[in-house]
């Protein structure tokens, strides 16, 4: 087995890097009680309960091996700029600050100019929830106010939203056409999402607006974040529409130099609503890596997720149609290959290596494809149910439940 967390300029990164250890002394405490970390506390964001199976928290290791991804240049850029545009425990902007920390010491040696400088100027981010919004500059700030003159970190805002926003959202309802009563952006019916003031609409920020660039006026260097997965349509049986695929559509507009996005895998093969986006993903030449994980507990523990998790990087100054492609199972990273995103007459994305390499040497050994002999349904323009023989039919006919009968005549191609 490849080693976790391998990095692929070489060496091996432990789960929790030592520029991390480093800049635990960096950032004052959440109490707000000093500079120095004097004893082991556990890290509370590795013990909170996930809101759903479609809002989950993202566990700091986890974090850390996406930042992984990034060059290590940016943290000593005191230009840099990073949106989290879907924050729900501040977990990522947290861990960005960490870092910064001690890129831009040599910089900006006094610490709490660092701090204000990185805070104000570099770390930015767009809650999904009220509740969230308290939560991220909690562990981002240390105060639930960005501007509180005792517990906040940086001094210098002069509001309680500091650079996380968050702003009570109202869905868009269509008034006329086939998708009368849907939300215009993120498609969720107006029956269970039109609601009083005082509960969540589920409107978020970033999705709901034709110009997200508008919300801070200005360019980022990197997009990162952990999107929620889907929200509920009013359909039998619990039936919810993917927005996952908005979010990561909405900070392409935004044009960064990377994004990063951990989102639910089913978008390889299917997925409701997803065939548009799997081709743009698929055929995207700034698509530069797939971490990919069968079983999503392998991310978040205790958490299930059809067709299981993936997390990508998108890089802005990358133009190829390969892409590494990491296969994770257990803790383990199981597989590193760099191969194409599409096949010919393949419309989907091959996840298993192994099946990729099957798939190859058949391609070699020019051998006739099931797809040219076999009918995915309606074989000869019948369904499977057809039963309206004729008597005196010169050609069999085999349908399900063992029903058989014969044709007149049918012309086979």
């Amino acid at each position: 087995m490849i080693q976790p967390n391998s990095d692929s300029r070489g060496g091996t990164l432990s789960r929790t890097p030592t520029i991390l250890k480093s800049a635990q002394s960096q950032l004052p405490s959440p109490q707000g009680e000093g500079l120095g970390v004097r004893s082991y506390n556990p890290d509370v964001l590795s013990c909170l309960a996930n809101l759903s199976n479609d809002e989950v928290f993202t566990p700091p290791g986890l974090v850390n091996d996406i930042l992984d991804l990034l060059p290590a240049e940016l943290w000593s850029n005191p230009e840099a700029r990073f949106l989290d545009p879907v924050s729900k425990s501040g977990v990522f902007l947290r861990e960005i600050a960490k870092r910064l920390m001690i890129g831009l010491e040599t910089q900006i040696p006094d610490k709490q100019t660092r701090i204000n400088h990185i805070f104000k100027n570099q770390l930015l981010g767009i809650a999904i929830t009220e509740l969230t919004s308290l939560l991220s500059r909690r562990s981002v700030y240390c105060s639930k106010t960005a501007n509180h003159p005792k517990y906040a970190l940086c001094t210098e805002f002069d509001n309680e939203q500091g650079n996380i926003r968050y702003e009570r959202m109202k869905h868009t309802w269509a008034s006329t056409g086939s998708a009368v009563g849907k939300c215009t952006f993120c498609g969720v019916n107006q029956e269970g999402y039109d609601r009083e003031d005082a509960l969540e609409t589920y409107a978020y920020n970033f999705i709901h607006t034709n110009k997200p660039e508008k919300i801070f006026n200005m360019k980022f260097d990197v997009i990162v974040g952990n999107p929620p997965y889907q929200l509920g349509d009013g359909g039998n049986n619990a039936s919810a529409i993917p927005i996952y695929n908005l979010f990561v559509e909405q900070a392409k507009k935004l044009t960064p130099k990377y994004l990063i996005m951990i989102i639910p895998a089913r978008w390889y093969a299917g997925g409701r609503g997803l065939d548009s986006f799997r081709n743009n993903m698929l055929t995207d030449e700034h698509l530069k890596e797939i971490h990919d994980f069968k079983d999503a507990s392998d991310c978040f523990p205790g958490i299930r997720v059809g067709g299981g998790i993936c997390y990508f990087l998108w890089e802005k100054s990358y133009k190829s149609n390969l892409v590494k492609v990491t296969e994770h199972a257990k803790g383990e990273i199981t597989n590193v290959q760099k191969r194409r995103t599409l096949e010919e007459n393949v419309d989907v994305f091959i996840r298993d290596s192994i099946v990729y390499s099957i798939l190859e040497k058949v391609k070699v050994a020019g051998t006739l494809k099931m797809s040219s002999i076999v009918f995915s349904q309606k074989p000869f323009g019948l369904r499977t149910n057809f039963i309206d023989f004729d008597k005196n039919g010169k050609i069999k006919l085999y349908t399900k439940k063992l029903v058989r009968g014969s044709l007149l005549s049918m012309k086979i191609k």
